[in-house]
């Protein structure tokens, strides 16, 4: 029996709709939707579990898959299947993740599973905003108690006019590329990159993004009536009792109060409320399970929290003051250094306040390009940062395991922030790998990566047109009164009600990635977060200049130096060789790396060097190879074969020509190896270049007559 799909058309900006359909495919989810734009579809299903799990997180799953079949590809490498989730992938689980979790009441502990499958790839639209447009959609089908719905959509600007949705192609040609998450009446999340755009345009293009989602929450809604509301989700939220959180308010509220004004590190601000709950539990519980009421000592800790986020929330609207005693515009203390490591090609430390990360740069060849197989993208990134957030950073003793999805996130934003400032290869033909290794962590890492990177690169020499800063920015709101945060605390990010990531230069924004906790902000704080931002940017970047002002004139000594020869593109396969045998002797004899390619036309031979001394080497072993043999020309060359008829001598590598018998000697030659042996060296002129290329020599100018009649 043929289903009965509903589809629904929603036009969200000019000239441009989106179509959502449902009950065709994958009907056995609680909610399922396909997305489509362009030719471009995805498939989003959502399933919640019937049971809690005992965690005191809601946990929410999100899976972002790009099947290769999608765009009429196969997979490379050896093993033609999807492996493990691309970086790619594991972003845009990310971004639905991080728009979809707040929306979900506290203390719902029922697993949510959701899938997007890319089931079609157009050439025009990426699918990653549909995935979140379509996670969203097949929540509201399920009945799941989720407050959306929400809308993804992608924001670019082309000659100084917003698109909503570019193509990939525009996209290129744009000075930014945001996304932008939100529901009818508030944005939830902002990620994405910029040429150094102002804080002004920043925001007008957040107004452009919100109202095209408006526009497709409004198609979300007519998709559900015209499927029919669904059943809701029967659950019990496990929260902290009202009644228990008093009680513990009224006994440990000023001694929570107290503590929180005393004087601040990390360590002795978490062992001392740690030390509060403790005795809370200890005299509420004695030596029972649980209270009368049945609350238990997990009930008892949590109400404690509750009572510290009130006490922290409230000194900071009230008293303007900050758990570490800082101002609300107050950034931490800074120092930082560079050249620490002396055998990488450039290093930095930067730290701020309890926040510290090593950063390391390493200089490469195009042979350590990151290598990009993706559905939408195969374009190789000369240019990548690694983030590590390694356990004893925190004070943690866990097992060092893979880049998890929150690394491969801070990496991206990272790397975002300072490509704007990254060099063209045609003016700095190295590939540029930053290593960010966090060393301490108190809130805001990822943008202490951004500064140890800056510097780094200075340090090694790299000639980026500006430094770039970056800082996190908080937001509380208690009570009708709104306060913004700079350089936000690990316990101000957990408490409070934002966490706004901004990077760039004095002259705009590089960077950004925001997560809203409330429902709701306007364009005048979030103007205000951004002039904040800037203002604590240009104090650190005045801190970095006194500790580097501009890139090193000169590169490390350990770092590859990078010489570029043209050559005729019909002799990269003499450079190369037989199976690469020719530019690995080459390599081999000379101590270097070399690579051949051809751009529009052109032969491209890069040779990277420790020293001057083996370049130069290098060189002239290529010159050579594609140097052109010019008839008339005398050349000094070796004996590679001996035959009857005469002598196969290589005058220029991989350029060997005929001595024919007759031009060895003025007199009558009966047998060439009187006269010749294998590896003998021979002076020879070239008389002629055939139209073929074969060449003919002779080593008659320079053998007098005299010398043959006494041989």
């Amino acid at each position: 029996m043929k289903p009965n799909a509903i589809t629904q058309d929603t036009e969200f900006a000019p000239d441009q709709s989106l179509s959502l359909e449902t009950g065709r495919i994958a009907k056995q989810a609680d909610g399922s939707v396909v997305v489509r734009y362009g030719d471009t579809m995805v498939l989003s299903t959502a399933t919640l579990s019937d049971s809690v799990n005992e965690s005191n997180f809601f946990p929410l799953t999100v899976d972002y898959r790009e099947k290769f079949a999608a765009g009429g590809k196969v997979p490379g490498g050896f093993i033609k299947r999807e492996g493990r989730p691309t970086d790619k992938e594991t972003l845009t689980a990310r971004l639905v993740d991080r728009a979809i979790r707040p929306l979900f009441p506290d203390g719902f502990y029922h697993d949510v599973h959701l899938v997007n499958f890319v089931i079609s790839a157009g050439t025009d639209y990426d699918a990653d905003v549909l995935a979140g447009v379509g996670s969203s959609a097949a929540l509201m089908l399920s009945g799941a108690p989720f407050q959306g719905p929400i809308a993804e959509v992608r924001v670019g600007r082309i000659d100084g006019e917003f698109v909503i949705n570019p193509t990939m192609e525009q996209t290129t040609q744009s000075d930014m590329d945001l996304i932008v998450a939100g529901r009818e009446d508030a944005l939830v999340m902002v990620e994405g990159e910029a040429d150094e755009i102002s804080e002004e345009d920043m925001i007008d293009a957040l107004d452009q993004a919100h109202q095209s989602i408006r526009s497709l929450c409004e198609g979300q809604h007519q998709l559900v009536d015209q499927y029919g509301e669904p059943e809701p989700f029967e659950w019990e939220a496990d929260v902290v009792p009202d009644e228990l959180v008093e009680q513990m308010s009224e006994h440990y509220g000023q001694k929570v109060a107290d503590y929180i004004q005393g004087d601040y590190s990390k360590e002795r601000f978490h062992q001392g409320i740690d030390a509060i709950k403790d005795e809370a539990v200890e005299k509420t519980l004695g030596d029972a399970d649980e209270t009368p009421e049945g609350f238990t000592a997990g009930d008892i800790r949590d109400a404690i929290g509750e009572v510290e986020k009130k006490e922290m929330r409230t000194m900071i609207v009230e008293e303007g003051r900050r758990i570490d005693g800082r101002g609300q515009e107050d950034v931490r203390d800074l120092w930082m250094e560079v050249g620490y490591l002396p055998r990488v090609h450039g290093s930095a430390i930067f730290t701020r306040g309890e926040t510290q990360v090593l950063g390391s740069i390493t200089l490469g060849t195009s042979e350590d390009v990151q290598a990009v197989d993706e559905v939408f993208a195969d374009t190789d990134k000369t240019f990548y940062l690694h983030y590590r957030f390694p356990p004893f950073s925190v004070g943690e003793a866990s097992f060092l395991r893979g880049p998890k999805r929150r690394e491969i996130g801070h990496s991206m934003l990272a790397e975002r922030a300072l490509r704007p400032v990254i060099p063209e290869q045609d003016e700095f033909p190295y590939t540029i790998r930053i290593n960010a290794d966090v060393m301490e962590s108190n809130g805001s890492s990822s943008m202490a990566s951004v500064c140890a990177g800056s510097l780094a690169l200075m340090d090694a020499g790299v000639p980026i047109e500006k430094p770039v800063a970056g800082i996190a920015m908080g937001l509380v709101q208690h009570e009708g009164d709104t306060k913004v945060l700079t350089d936000i605390l690990g316990q101000e990010d957990h408490l409070g009600d934002m966490d706004f990531k901004i990077t760039g230069t004095r002259d705009g924004v590089t960077a950004c990635q925001m997560d809203m906790k409330i429902e709701g902000l306007s364009r005048d704080v979030l103007l205000k977060a951004l002039k904040q931002a800037r203002t604590a940017r240009s104090h650190i970047l005045d801190e970095m200049e006194k500790t580097i002002s501009e890139p090193r004139e000169d590169l490390s000594k350990h770092a590859p130096r990078l010489t570029k020869l043209q050559i005729d593109p019909d002799r990269i396969g003499a450079v190369i060789g037989p199976g690469g045998k020719v530019v690995k002797s080459i390599q081999k004899e000379t101590n270097t790396e070399i690579s051949v390619d051809e751009e529009e036309g052109v032969g491209l031979v890069t040779i990277a060097a420790t020293n001057q001394e083996d370049a130069e080497a290098a060189i002239e072993r290529v010159k050579q190879i594609v140097a052109v043999p010019k008839e008339g020309e005398d050349y000094v060359g070796t004996v590679k074969g001996i035959r009857d008829f005469g002598a196969f001598v290589e005058i220029m590598p991989e350029r060997t020509g005929l001595l024919h018998v007759s031009e060895i000697s003025h007199e009558y030659v009966e047998n060439v190896e009187d006269y010749l042996q294998v590896g003998d060296k021979v002076k020879v002129h070239l008389l002629e270049v055939k139209d073929d290329g074969k060449l003919r020599l002779t080593h008659k100018p320079f053998v007098s007559e005299e010398e043959d009649q006494e041989a």
